[in-house]
């Protein structure tokens, strides 16, 4: 996939606009037993209270069931697809039943992609780590045995198997943390579809309405009352680290919570 220039300049938004190339994806309707309705929360808590500012409409949606868990054992992609709900495309797959997976960079319609035991390493097949060779390329990975994949999601993303020990495997994830997952967590081969997500330039305010995103009023333009870097006289640089409304620094504090898997991240940053 890449980035096209899909619009005549008739305006600054139309010329400046990128959007990725899907021509090559599949036009067929998504299955229906895998998908279901998606009510949206709109930045609201489970007591309707709006706790995130900058999300609210958005374009009505269609969840598509993706299989984590790779339960299924083998299939043969029969297309890639859009979906809505997620930056990477997703594969169809056809075995005893039809399913979808996330779809790695390069797969191909007529490949076959398997979760067995004995499974080869291979794009877009599922292992278990310990049966990975090191250096391998992986995604969709578990954080518990059977839970289903849960790191390294989103497009364009990878991770790197860097070493095997008696029970975790040493995993760098696309943020540069080196993390341990025990050996009995599966992972899929190889990196994930559409790269150039981060590259679309989406051109004007209306379309990120269409995304969910509402506009974000940068600090300095506020009222000393609205946000610490409010006020002051003319145009101001804030006149202090950035912080958000309620004070907590935005850059170099570190906002991980402590919890008992801490013991298991080995480094927070490649340097």
């Amino acid at each position: 996939m890449t980035l096209k220039k899909k619009r005549k300049p008739t305006s600054s938004s139309q010329r400046h606009l990128y959007l990725i190339d899907r021509t090559t994806l599949s036009k067929e309707k998504p299955l229906s037993n895998k998908t279901q309705g998606l009510s949206k929360k709109s930045g609201r808590n489970n007591q309707g209270r709006i706790t995130v500012a900058t999300k609210r409409g958005g374009h009505k949606r269609k969840y598509r069931e993706i299989d984590f868990k790779r339960q299924s054992n083998s299939g043969i992609v029969t297309g890639l697809e859009h979906d809505p709900n997620r930056s990477t495309w997703i594969a169809r797959i056809k075995g005893e039943e039809e399913f979808y997976i996330l779809a790695p960079n390069h797969l191909q319609i007529g490949d076959l992609v398997s979760s067995k035991v004995d499974a080869s390493v291979k794009l877009g097949n599922s292992l278990l780590l310990k049966n990975m060779p090191l250096g391998a390329t992986i995604h969709n990975v578990e954080l518990k045995p059977g839970k289903g994949g849960q790191l390294i999601r989103s497009a364009g993303s990878s991770g790197l198997l860097i070493h095997k020990g008696q029970k975790y495997a040493r995993i760098r994830l696309p943020s540069g943390i080196q993390r341990l997952v025990p050996l009995t967590c599966r992972a899929t081969i190889g990196s994930l579809s559409n790269k150039d997500y981060q590259n679309q330039v989406i051109g004007k305010a209306g379309r990120s309405r269409w995304l969910g995103i509402r506009p974000n009023v940068r600090g300095v333009a506020m009222n000393p009352i609205d946000h610490p870097h409010g006020g002051g006289e003319g145009k101001s640089s804030g006149g202090r680290p950035s912080v958000t409304p309620w004070g907590r620094p935005t850059k170099g504090q570190p906002t991980r919570s402590m919890k008992k898997t801490n013991k298991l991240i080995l480094r927070s940053s490649i340097k």
